[in-house]
């Protein structure tokens, strides 16, 4: 009989964390096998887990070392990704995300930038960006930011040189093959093309952003003219 068990790698990362990479030849497994453990250590109740951070092929197992070892976690991990390919992950229906964009201008400064890179005309930057739906991979800095695989450029998008120090919250940007929005205000180096007016992350909520892993977004093209219209509205499921 075959092994269908995802291969994975686990390292240590200091005294109170291990780091579980998935390492199959298909990027689409590799993502969905370290969700789906994320997933079931933050269900399994685990005494001295209190952490489980993915990301893009790997996932951040953070523990206290004073109530548990490295070795019994790894343990525990390397049971779970058994389990989970004996029954496969719980399923889970994405929610879709719609996202009303400003492109180039004061709201996207790098726009034509992006254009000149790619040798494209700046409304075909526009059309690649919104032609399809990106799978959130995973939550990234600052404050939960949505981290996507990016839109269909001939080239990667190169970082700034010199990254500004304050980047507007709702920010669309890309950098090499990836796409994302900024929920609020930070540093950054990536090429904002547009932004949106719709609030991405509210303190006064719990999760603080509306997505999560798996779901999906969709950016559209608004005007200028429009932006005060959906100013302070909150990003939310379409479906």
């Amino acid at each position: 009989m075959a092994d269908n068990t995802t291969p994975v790698e686990v390292h240590e990362s200091g005294d109170a964390a291990l780091r579980v990479v998935a390492t199959s030849a298909d990027r689409e497994r590799n993502w969905a096998a370290v969700h789906a453990l994320a997933a079931w250590l933050e269900t399994a109740d685990v005494e001295g887990v209190h952490g489980a951070v993915p990301t893009y092929d790997s996932v951040l197992v953070e523990f206290d070392p004073y109530v548990t070892s490295a070795r019994q976690i790894r343990a525990f991990v390397l049971l779970g990704m058994r389990q989970l390919d004996f029954v496969g992950a719980p399923a889970r229906t994405p929610r879709e995300f719609e996202v009303p964009v400003v492109y180039g201008g004061e709201f996207g400064p790098d726009l034509q930038k992006v254009a000149d890179h790619e040798s494209l005309p700046v409304s075909e930057i526009i059309a690649l960006h919104t032609a399809k739906s990106y799978v959130i991979r995973c939550l990234g800095a600052p404050a939960g930011s949505p981290m996507m695989d990016g839109p269909d450029f001939p080239l990667p998008v190169p970082r700034l040189k010199d990254p500004r120090l304050s980047v507007p919250a709702g920010a669309v940007s890309v950098a090499g093959r990836q796409a994302v929005i900024a929920p609020a205000v930070a540093p950054g180096g990536w090429c904002v093309i547009g932004q949106t007016p719709l609030t991405v992350l509210n303190p006064n909520k719990q999760p603080l952003v509306p997505y999560m892993p798996g779901d999906l977004l969709r950016f559209h093209e608004i005007q200028a003219a429009d932006f005060e219209r959906y100013a302070g509205l909150e990003l939310e499921a379409s479906r």
